[in-house]
């Protein structure tokens, strides 16, 4: 099989940027589903709910693209990776239709309202928690026999796969409360405030916690991370993630409230680095690499025209939503 290596890396950073922009994206809107059941209902949940509806459908997007890219660019990886975590997987699918369901329902049918608030706060939850034991999973390692998956059903559950589920949690909640910071006023906002900073703190520490977990699994992390040249990556993340966290804290008081959701992503975004310097160059951690999953070149390329013309479309229309949609969101749900 003709395999482009220039065209394997390129197809690994669009679906890599898929990801971190899936995070990015969906990451508060789901947050604010977390912190559903810490708002009072009425004004401050609808407030909520207003403050993410113009948009909370579109970035989605990504996470189709991530999904849809790794099929057709990885194939060999997605036929692992899927049975590997199916339990997750459709979890996570199942706990976001519910969870858009009950967006739309909560409005057309008041009546239920209460139970339709449950179900965004569940629907929330669950998704976020089964993308954190998905990834735990896939960094804790898969079994691999020839070219398929050789594990069991409940290989994916592992208390690693648990911190990193409970993790994402923390963080896309820490998201969500930073996102009502900086699109919210009055007793929403001073809300708000008051649960980003225990939330920061403890996603400071799942931070920590994982990092100290992640390089005992495998010994290519430990490798990538404690041997030359890992090391010098390696010395600089904790300075970096200290800083950070320092500089959230002390935003989440002041007036610039965009700052504090800008500092979190900063967090995300060192997080997701991390991730990258330990799994690089694999798909499957420690078992398979981007180059033995990937497919011909052929379809590499007939795909890469498909996203070279898509990929820059939703990114504009994107932007213009939030742009369209800036400024804060008012009790009657204005922008």
């Amino acid at each position: 099989m003709d395999i482009n290596p220039d065209l394997t890396i390129i197809w690994a950073a669009i679906i890599a940027f898929a990801v971190a922009a899936y995070v990015v994206m969906d990451g508060f809107d789901l947050g604010i589903g977390i912190l559903f059941p810490r708002l009072k209902p009425g004004q401050e949940r609808d407030t909520a709910m207003n403050s993410i509806a113009p948009v909370w459908d579109g970035n989605e997007t990504w996470l189709v693209l991530g999904g849809g890219g790794l099929m057709a660019a990885f194939p060999l990886a997605y036929a692992i990776v899927l049975p590997a975590l199916y339990a997750p997987l459709i979890a996570m699918l199942l706990g976001l239709i519910f969870r858009g369901v009950a967006f739309e329902f909560r409005w057309r049918d008041p009546a239920h309202r209460p139970f339709w608030d449950f179900a965004f706060f569940a629907g929330s939850l669950t998704a976020t928690l089964a993308q954190g034991i998905t990834l735990g999973a896939l960094l804790q390692g898969i079994t691999v026999k020839g070219r398929a998956y050789g594990g069991g059903w409940w290989e994916w559950l592992s208390p690693f796969s648990l911190l990193t589920g409970i993790s994402l949690v923390i963080g896309y909640a820490l998201l969500g409360a930073c996102w009502l910071i900086w699109k919210s006023e009055g007793e929403l906002q001073a809300l708000a405030r008051r649960h980003a900073r225990p939330l920061g703190l403890a996603l400071v520490a799942a931070i920590l916690a994982v990092s100290a977990y992640t390089p005992f699994l495998e010994e290519k992390y430990h490798r990538a991370w404690f041997a030359w040249p890992g090391v010098l990556a390696a010395a600089q993340m904790p300075l970096l993630v200290a800083l950070t966290a320092f500089l959230l804290w002390r935003s989440i008081g002041r007036r610039r409230d965009y700052l504090p959701f800008l500092l979190t992503l900063i967090l995300f975004g060192l997080s997701m680095l991390g991730l990258a310097i330990s799994i690089w160059p694999d798909v499957i951690p420690g078992r398979v690499t981007i180059w033995q999953a990937a497919a011909p070149e052929q379809s590499q390329l007939f795909m890469l025209v498909g996203a070279g013309g898509l990929v820059p479309i939703i990114l504009a229309y994107t932007g213009w939503a939030y742009w369209v949609f800036r400024g804060k969101v008012g009790a009657e749900g204005y922008h």
